[in-house]
């Protein structure tokens, strides 16, 4: 059995962690404490997430999720095992978050976490090639304060703009299952629930993300035309729901697959969250 690595320095900050880090031991930015109620099976997210009353105990919530076994076991796995380009750092090794404004007007969502993106850093989207290249593209087009996207203490603020996943722990293979998928959706439902009434417009990074928020507005009693708006990039089709309407935007998914092969251009993107944000306005 692997045995559990020595605590490490947070890249920023210095202060020695655990990898998992524990909830409460003064993680930059988790919003977690020794007493965060802990959801062992999918029942439990169910519950915990319909009893969140503000944005800070979903975040709360999701960050100590241990609802997936299989997820629970491989994220914690990759923690412990680390690449040897992060052997020094700590690894968060829990459930990301969602991450930006409380009252956005545009809701990004995405797939899942990266085993050494996310995963290591504790915040959706950062320390790997997507997140710069996500992060970048906000900040050209005025929607961050800064391109970069290092780690959970970097500064980084987002303007009316909140990024989540749709499954909060890193898949092996990137390949989360349906079951896990559908254990995970009720986080997404309640930040959606919290945060509805403000967004103007949905992007989805790919045509997994697509799906997520069709089914959301589905499960959280909106509308969606028949037959359903089918994603492709720049597609923008109109959802109903009890706040009135949102924008539903797609864009390719930041893999490096789509970014080195060109098929998702810096350009392409900069499109995208120019036009979303020319609709929230």
């Amino acid at each position: 059995m692997t045995q559990p690595p020595p605590p490490r320095p947070h890249p920023r900050t210095g202060k020695l962690f655990d990898s998992p880090v524990r909830p409460g031991s003064g993680w930059p930015g988790d919003p977690a404490t020794v007493r965060t109620a802990v959801a062992t099976a999918p029942d439990q997210v169910v519950a915990l997430a319909a009893a969140a009353k503000t944005l800070k105990q979903v975040d709360a919530g999701v960050s100590v999720c241990r609802a997936c076994p299989r997820l629970v076991q491989w994220r914690e796995q990759v923690a412990v095992e680390k690449r040897r380009s992060y052997a020094d750092q700590p690894y968060w090794g829990r459930p990301a978050p969602g991450f930006g404004s409380t009252r956005p007007r545009i809701l990004v969502v995405g797939l899942a976490p990266a085993a050494h993106g996310a995963n290591r850093t504790g915040r959706v989207f950062t320390g790997d090639r997507s997140g710069d290249f996500l992060f970048g593209s906000l900040h050209r087009c005025g929607l961050a304060n800064q391109p970069t996207c290092t780690d959970s203490a970097d500064g980084l603020v987002l303007n009316d703009v909140r990024v989540a996943a749709a499954v909060r722990c890193a898949p092996p293979a990137n390949a989360p299952t349906p079951a896990e998928r559908t254990g995970c959706a009720p986080w997404l439902d309640a930040e959606w629930r919290l945060t509805g009434s403000d967004v103007r417009v949905i992007v989805a990074l790919g045509g997994f993300a697509w799906q997520v928020a069709l089914a959301m507005i589905r499960r959280t009693g909106g509308t969606v035309g028949t037959p359903a708006p089918k994603f492709g990039h720049g597609t923008i089709a109109t959802l109903g729901f009890a706040g009135g309407e949102v924008a539903l935007l797609g864009c390719y998914h930041p893999s490096q697959q789509n970014t080195f092969t060109g098929r998702l251009t810096p350009a392409m993107m900069d499109e995208v969250f120019a036009t979303a944000r020319a609709i929230s306005a």
